[in-house]
């Protein structure tokens, strides 16, 4: 089973039907028992890294979490569930995140043209940098579906995707059995279901 971690924040029901649409059993939780009997672990999140990194705080979901990943349980960080996953947010200030992969996250308008839009929000296309068995299914310039305004920049050995917007934005990362995808799967039709079963299926330890 995998568990859906409910901490009031993230796109938790539409990531459940396209783990059903796939067949893969999948359960919402804030439940600690399930989470630790839970083969993986999917962090989802949208809205502000700081109100995140505290509600995982206050529920104690947050060390739980990294202690399993740190344990070797498969872990997949999804959008703000992604940069909740690096050790340092700068989103209007300077906030601690689960330190599973090293890095910040910062504003993308720092380094994009001036004349794109912030967020960057729509379909984007895939260049894989670093290999990842959650891409096992996927071939480079596919799209997929992004909304945000901050991006993680993580050294290049953990990183395993980009996307073109005016600069190469971080899009997946990894860190043994660690994984993140700035996209939203769930959001991103075929291309983002294959990219689910991958993770629920596949060889994706340490």
């Amino acid at each position: 089973m995998i568990a859906i971690v409910d901490y009031g924040v993230g796109n938790l029901f539409s990531l459940r039907s396209s783990f059903a649409a796939l067949g893969v059993e999948a359960a919402v939780t804030g439940d600690p028992a399930a989470i630790r009997a839970a083969e993986k672990i999917v962090l989802p999140g949208v809205g502000a890294f700081r109100d995140a990194a505290a509600k995982l705080r206050e529920t104690g979901l947050g060390e739980l979490v990294a202690g399993q990943a740190r344990a070797g349980k498969p872990l997949l960080g999804i959008c703000l569930g992604m940069q909740l996953l690096l050790e340092k947010s700068y989103e209007f200030g300077e906030w601690d995140g689960l330190g599973l992969v090293p890095g910040a996250v910062r504003p993308i308008r720092d380094v994009i043209p001036a004349g794109l839009k912030v967020p960057q929000m729509g379909w984007n296309a895939l260049r894989f940098t670093n290999p990842s068995p959650i891409f096992r299914d996927s071939r480079p310039g596919e799209y997929v579906y992004f909304v945000h305004s901050y991006y993680c920049d993580a050294p290049a050995e953990y990183v395993s995707a980009v996307t073109e917007y005016g600069a190469p934005l971080t899009a997946a990362v990894r860190r043994g059995n660690v994984y993140g995808c700035q996209f939203h799967p769930e959001k991103s039709g075929p291309v983002g279901l294959r990219i689910l079963r991958a993770f629920s299926e596949g060889e994706v330890g340490a």
